[in-house]
This record gives structure tokens, C-alpha cells and sequence, in this order.
């Protein structure tokens, strides 16, 4: 019995001893075997300690302690850090009000934002030709002088964002035959004159959002052969300026923000055929697109959102054959009809969020074969049926949450896709009916949801309807269903009536037919339709003809409606009218001939007068004649 305490004992001391071994660090094992070892041997094992350990960390050391002692050693401005590793000198935030000098002539980047610097003089910084970045942003720069930049021909970013500058004069960017990118926004510049940036060939990148502008001129943009990105937001702009966007021939991302535009005119962005990406947004008054407003452009992404468009221009769209990506949100559109963007074979995505969106006809996404994406939420959508796409097997992403729903069975093919389709994080709910309002299709597990009553027409008796030739006539449908159905009217030719004309459907499914005519006699087909099925109704119309003229029988609609051709205010204006013309035209009449006689002096009349002959009788008796005078004329002017 002790032996197996002692034999317990020892091996629970034994496994204690291990286990605190165990815990030991490597520290403290390395010293125990350095103790262990005889004095030759711990000095053997300093001696490599060192030469494997202290040397690598001297090595490591000594450039850190170089590039420090080189640091000390460059020029670098007082109120500046300089960093040899990165080449950079930063002067931020020091409240300069001038450019400070001495800096290192290998300066990559030179940081001088958030100053007070008012001015920029000629050859600023003419010494620093190796600099590839200068930001001067957030001071309260005013004038630069011509040629401030001499010299900088390495300079590949220039950023002079948020000063005061009012305009670029002639040479501001000469020297700069480099530069990739320029951000000149949020200043007060008012104008873009001609040949501002006639200098930067190699441009890439600018920045002119946020300033005063009101005009830019024609050749502004002259010199620019490959910007290929362009922003302009918040101006005072109320135009495009085509003529200067003709400069911009490589331009690829076109974005115009928060403008004054009414309407996109035609031909705004000719010439732009290598634009690729054109964003138009926070134009409130924007509510025209003209047909050929995009003519010439290859466009894969296009937004016009956050404007006045009360309806989607199809006709300006029809030719981006290339267009991937279509953004219309946030304008005033109703409705999206049906075949209308058949032409746009390559769009994957189509945006129409925060709309006024109540109905998809089915059929509208009908030929889009790589439609992948729909955001149609936040709308006054009631539905999305299976047939507004060509095939809801490509659809992979769909948004349709915020839009009052009727989980009915419109809404069924939506329910089983549910797991395949991807709601980005927003699943639809229910708004009715009632007893899943609120539910989310995840959740709407109720027997007799997603189902629909097929539509019948309430009033199934047979109608015959007479009317006189020239009158109107209305012919009444109604009809009932879970939806509520759609009624439209077919004429005895079998066409479609629409909801305007002299034949028009009225918002309560009633035909109107006005001026009854002859050729309106026939049978008229009522149809009711919901997705649950059809309605028929047939209405027979007979349509009497006059028996006297139209214009005198007295129950002629033309007699009816207005028994004379004008209103008394018509006919008071046109006798008045010709009234004054007739008394003018006699006034003028009257005074030429009043002139005309007054011009033309005293008038000379002639007189004639004749004398008869006269007989003498106191002649000799043997005269065989009385003897008389001869009969004469005598002429006078009076």
C-alpha cells in the first residue's frame, strides 16, 4: 500500500514537473540550456547570438538612421515637412498667405492646400521640374498670373478646387503640355473663354463642377484631343453647349449635374461618337428630350434621373443598339408601354425608382434577351406580371419593394421564383388584401392568397341601340373581377377603340360615339379582361339616316349643336372689320382726288359761240337777193 503511494506519488510529482515544463517559455528554456552548458560553450553561444541577431537589426537600423540624416540635410521650408522616401513636402493647413521657397528640386508632390495664398506669379515654381502633383485647394487664390506653371512639365494632377478664381485668363496652363488631370470646381469662374486650354494636349481629366458659369464659348475646349472625362455640375448653364462639346471628339464619361436645362435639343452631342457613359441628373426643369437629342452617340450607360420627364423618349433611345444601362429615376413617368424598347438589344439593367410608375403594360421588356436587372421601387404599382418580360429565366435581380402590391395571382410566378431571385435586401410585401397586408412574400403562406375571379361583364342582355344620323349616342359596359378588369371596345371592323377620337372609350368603360354617322352602323364588342380571363358583350348600333339636307333638317346635329356658323361675337368683329376697311379705303380715295385737283391749277373752258347771218333791206330793188352777211363762229376762252 506505500509502495504504490510512493509509486502514485512519484508520478503524479512527475506529470506536475512535466506540465510546468510544458508551460515554460522558450525564454526560459533557452536560458537553462545555456546554463547547462560549460563557460566555452556560453561564450561559443554569445558570440553567435550576436552575429545572427544584433547584426540583421543593425542592418535593419542603419537606413532608417540614413534617410533620417539625409532628411536633416535637404532644404525644406520652414512651415513644411519634407519625406525623402516619398518625395513629398506638405504645407497644408500652415496659414500661408504667400508661397513659401526652398524646396527640395526632387519634389514629386507639393501639398499647399487649406492656406490663405491670394496670388500665383509668373514661374511659381519653375525649379520644381521633377513635380508630378500640386494641389493649391481650399485657399483664396484670385489671380493667377500667365504662366504661373512655366516650367512644370513633369506636372501630371493640378488641383486649384474651392478658391475664388472669376476667370482663367490667356496662358494660365502654359507649360503644362503633361497634365492628365485639372480640377478647377468650386470656384466663381463665369466664363470659359476661347482657347482656355489650348495648352494641355494630354489632358484626361477635368473638373468644372460648382462655379458661376454662365457661358462657354465655341472654342473653348480647343486643344483638348484626349480628355476623355468631363464634369460639369451645379452652373448656371440653362443650354448645352454643343458647339464647344464638338472639341471633345475622344471624350468617353460625359456628366452634367444640378443645370438649368429645359430641353435636350438635337444634335446636342454630335460628334461625341466615342462617349460611352452620359449622365444627366438634379434638372428639375429637364422635361423635353428632343428625337434626335442623342443622335451620333454609342452609348452604354445612360442616366437622365431627378428631372421633369413625364414620359420615357423612346424615340430618342431606339438607336443606342450598344446601351447596357438605363437610369430614369426620380422623373414624373407614368407608365412603361409595351414594345417600345425592343430596339435596345443589349440593356441589362433599367432603373425607374421614385417614379409615379402605375402601370407595366405586358409586352414592354419584350425582346431584351440579356435583361438582367429591374428597380422599379418605391412607384404606385399595383402589380408586375409575368408577361411584361421576355423571359423571367434571365431575370436575376428585381426590385419592387414600396409599391402598394395585390398579392393576387398576378403576383404567383413572383412568389415561386422568390428563392431564385435576388431582391437586393428589400423583399415586396403585401398592401392587399387585407389579411396579409404588410407580409412579405416570404411570409404569405395563407390558402386562397396569390388566386384571382375571373372577369364577367355585369349587364349580359342583348343591346340594339338607334340613332338619328348626326347625333350622339353612348353605349354602356361594366363589368366585375378579382383584379378588377380592363374594358375596351372593338368596332364592327374588329379594331381597337381608343380613348380619344370621335369614337372614344371614356375612363368608366363606356363608348362614346359622336355624330353618328351612316358608316357607324354595325355590331360593337364589349370585352372585359383581367389576368383571370375574358368577358364578351355584343351591342348592335343603328344609325337612321336624315331625310332632308343636313343643313336644313332640323334634327341634324350640326342644327342641335349651333344653329349659326358663328357666334354673334364672331360675326359683330367681322362686320366691324370690313366696315372700317370699306370707310378707310373711301377716305384714302377722297383725298387723292383732293390733292389731285388742287395740283392741277385753274381749268381752262372753251366757248363757242355763233353769230346767225344778218339781211340788209336797204339794197337797190334790182338786186336779184336781199343782200346779207355772211354767218359767222366766234371762239372764247374762259
Amino acid at each position: 500500500m506505500n509502495g504504490t503511494r510512493s509509486g502514485n506519488g512519484q508520478t503524479t510529482k512527475r506529470s506536475r514537473t512535466a506540465g510546468s515544463s510544458a508551460n515554460k517559455s522558450p525564454k526560459h528554456v533557452s536560458i537553462k540550456l545555456l546554463r547547462s552548458l560549460p563557460r566555452a560553450g556560453q561564450k561559443m553561444f554569445v558570440e553567435a547570438a550576436v552575429q545572427w541577431w544584433v547584426w540583421p537589426t543593425i542592418v535593419y537600423l542603419m537606413p532608417m538612421a540614413w534617410v533620417r540624416v539625409v532628411d536633416s540635410s535637404l532644404p525644406c521650408p520652414q512651415k513644411c515637412d519634407c519625406w525623402l522616401e516619398t518625395l513629398q513636402v506638405n504645407c497644408s493647413e500652415r496659414l500661408l498667405v504667400t508661397v513659401p521657397e526652398g524646396f527640395p528640386s526632387n519634389t514629386r508632390l507639393l501639398d499647399l492646400s487649406r492656406n490663405q495664398l491670394k496670388t500665383l506669379s509668373y514661374r511659381q515654381f519653375s525649379s520644381l521640374v521633377h513635380l508630378r502633383e500640386l494641389n493649391l485647394s481650399d485657399n483664396l487664390l484670385s489671380m493667377i498670373e500667365g504662366e504661373a506653371f512655366q516650367g512644370l512639365q513633369s506636372l501630371h494632377t493640378l488641383r486649384i478646387r474651392n478658391n475664388q478664381l472669376k476667370i482663367l485668363p490667356a496662358g494660365i496652363f502654359s507649360g503644362l503640355q503633361n497634365l492628365r488631370m485639372l480640377d478647377i470646381s468650386r470656384n466663381e469662374i463665369v466664363i470659359l473663354l476661347d482657347y482656355t486650354f489650348r495648352e494641355l494636349g494630354s489632358l484626361q481629366h477635368l473638373e468644372a463642377g460648382e462655379n458661376d458659369l454662365v457661358f462657354i464659348s465655341p472654342q473653348a475646349f480647343v486643344g483638348l484631343h484626349n480628355l476623355q472625362e468631363f464634369n460639369l455640375d451645379r452652373s448656371n448653364l440653362s443650354h448645352i453647349p454643343m458647339e464647344a462639346f464638338f472639341q471633345l471628339q475622344a471624350l468617353t464619361r460625359l456628366r452634367l449635374q444640378r443645370l438649368n436645362l429645359s430641353v435636350l435639343p438635337n444634335n446636342s452631342f454630335r460628334r461625341l461618337s466615342h462617349l460611352r457613359t452620359l449622365m444627366i441628373s438634379h434638372c428639375p426643369s429637364l422635361d423635353t428630350v428632343a428625337s434626335n437629342s442623342l443622335l451620333g452617340l454609342n452609348l452604354i450607360s445612360l442616366t437622365i434621373s431627378h428631372s421633369n420627364l413625364t414620359a420615357i423618349p423612346y424615340t430618342s433611345l431606339n438607336h443606342l443598339v450598344y446601351l447596357r444601362y438605363l437610369d430614369l429615376s426620380y422623373n414624373p413617368i407614368t407608365i412603361v408601354n409595351a414594345n417600345m424598347l425592343g430596339d435596345l438589344l443589349r440593356l441589362q439593367e433599367f432603373h425607374l425608382v421614385g417614379c409615379n410608375l402605375f402601370r407595366i403594360e405586358p409586352g414592354a421588356f419584350r425582346g431584351l434577351a440579356h435583361f438582367r436587372v429591374l428597380n422599379v421601387s418605391s412607384n404606385h404599382l399595383p402589380t408586375l406580371e409575368e408577361a411584361v418580360f421576355r423571359s423571367v429565366g434571365n431575370l436575376e435581380t428585381l426590385r419592387l419593394d414600396s409599391n402598394p402590391l395585390a398579392c393576387d395571382c398576378r403576383l404567383l410566378w413572383l412568389v415561386r421564383r422568390r428563392l431564385r431571385l435576388n431582391f437586393d435586401g428589400h423583399q415586396p410585401s403585401c398592401a392587399s388584401p387585407y389579411p396579409v397586408q404588410g407580409l412579405g412574400f416570404s411570409e404569405v403562406l395563407l390558402p386562397g392568397i396569390f388566386t384571382c375571379r375571373r372577369a364577367r361583364i355585369l349587364n349580359r342582355r342583348p343591346q340594339a341601340v338607334k340613332v338619328e344620323e348626326g347625333h350622339t349616342v353612348l353605349l354602356f359596359c361594366s363589368g366585375d373581377g378579382d383584379p378588377m378588369p380592363i374594358i375596351i371596345w372593338l368596332t364592327p371592323q374588329r379594331r381597337v377603340v381608343s380613348t380619344n377620337g370621335r369614337i372614344r372609350v371614356l375612363n368608366n368603360g363606356t363608348l362614346e360615339v359622336r355624330y353618328a354617322q351612316l358608316q357607324d352602323d354595325g355590331t360593337y364588342v364589349c370585352v372585359a379582361s383581367n389576368a383571370a380571363g375574358n368577358d364578351t358583350v355584343p351591342v348592335r348600333l343603328h344609325v337612321r339616316g336624315s331625310s332632308s339636307s343636313f343643313f336644313l333638317n332640323s334634327n341634324s346635329s350640326f342644327r342641335n349643336l349651333n344653329p349659326y356658323p358663328f357666334d354673334a361675337k364672331t360675326l359683330i368683329i367681322a362686320i366691324t372689320t370690313g366696315f372700317f376697311c370699306f370707310l378707310g379705303s373711301m377716305s384714302i380715295c377722297f383725298v387723292f382726288m383732293l390733292v389731285w385737283s388742287h395740283n392741277m391749277g385753274k381749268v381752262t373752258h372753251t366757248a363757242i359761240e355763233f353769230v346767225p347771218p344778218r339781211i340788209n333791206w336797204n339794197s337797190s330793188s334790182g338786186g336779184g337777193s336781199g343782200g346779207a352777211d355772211a354767218a359767222k363762229f366766234s371762239m372764247k376762252l374762259m
